[in-house]
């Protein structure tokens, strides 16, 4: 095999466009561009993103990014986190008087992550199934 004798596979490449060469090549007179108006003419493209004067999309946006203001008023907590307390009734006002959740939060729920050995009775704490099961199993109850 040469370099002079390669040649790309038939049907790779296409012929290039000719246009302005007389109306029975297809594109002749305004070569594909339709009559009148902005992209009929040469040099007549606006910058990526130009609606027309309309106040582009990517300017109607806000740039400050997006912080979503209830998030501070929730908290997970996890199984590991559990295990430090002392046996007995754990509430959101126990975990706050701990540490163990801000004092600005009002949902609290416990997530299946790490273990727990001790039977802890949670009271108004939304938990997973996941932990669930771990605390039933613990021999811990669960009240709504």
């Amino acid at each position: 095999m040469y370099l002079n004798t390669m040649r790309p596979e038939s049907g790779a490449t296409h012929v290039r466009r000719r246009v302005g060469r007389g109306m029975g090549s297809g594109l002749g007179k305004t070569c594909g561009r339709g009559h009148k108006g902005q992209k009929s003419r040469a040099g007549g493209f606006h910058k990526v993103g130009f609606e027309g004067g309309q106040m582009p999309l990517q300017r109607r946006l806000p740039k400050r990014g997006f912080k979503s203001l209830s998030a501070s008023l929730n908290a997970d907590l996890n199984l590991d986190s559990l295990s430090i307390l002392p046996e007995g009734t754990v509430d959101i006002l126990m975990l706050k008087q701990v540490g163990l959740i801000s004092s600005s939060v009002r949902n609290v729920k416990i997530i299946n992550t790490g273990e727990i050995k001790k039977p802890f009775r949670i009271r108004g704490i939304r938990v997973t199934e996941g932990a669930r099961a771990a605390i039933n199993a613990a021999g811990g109850t669960i009240e709504d």
